[in-house]
């Protein structure tokens, strides 16, 4: 404020595209409005909501004929809480479908890390091998994801 004009305009609600609400012990960051206009736009607001919004049994196969999505857009649709935290602990979780690719029998891992109560990373993607197990599909899943975020954080 010393050096630039400013004025205090009061708690953040908008910005770049993000829906921030806060309150006294936490904020929530959200795209609500973005995923209203998505579905207004393919008319699709009376549609009934589902947990998971695509067939869980699904087997995949590279060129199964279907178009590829846009992930940036299915990422664009998360909603996250960030509380105020003085536990500042690393957890994670992971899953993966052992040979879940028809193709070539790799494994398709996800995880997701959180760092107290905030989420600070998530994946989901093709496994660079083939697992021998469904226990090794696992490991492998979580593995690279947990050890580079515990030397970034031992560094920080």
């Amino acid at each position: 404020m010393n050096g630039f004009e400013m004025s205090d305009m009061g708690l953040l609600y908008y910005f770049l595209g993000l829906e921030v609400h806060q309150a006294e012990d936490r904020i929530f960051i959200s795209q609500r409005k973005y995923a209203k206009d998505l579905l207004s736009k393919f008319g699709m607001l009376n549609c009934k909501p589902i947990a998971t919004p695509m067939n869980i049994n699904e087997k995949l196969q590279h060129r199964d004929g279907a178009e590829m999505t846009d992930a940036w857009r299915f990422r664009s649709l998360y909603g996250i809480w960030y509380s105020k935290d003085i536990s500042f602990r690393l957890c994670g979780f992971t899953d993966s479908d052992w040979a879940g690719l028809l193709d070539n029998r790799r494994s398709i891992s996800a995880n997701v890390f959180f760092l107290g109560s905030g989420i600070i990373t998530w994946s989901s993607k093709l496994q660079g091998t083939v697992a021998l197990s469904a226990s090794e599909a696992e490991y492998v899943a979580a593995a690279c994801q947990a050890v580079w975020l515990r030397r970034l954080l031992a560094e920080l």
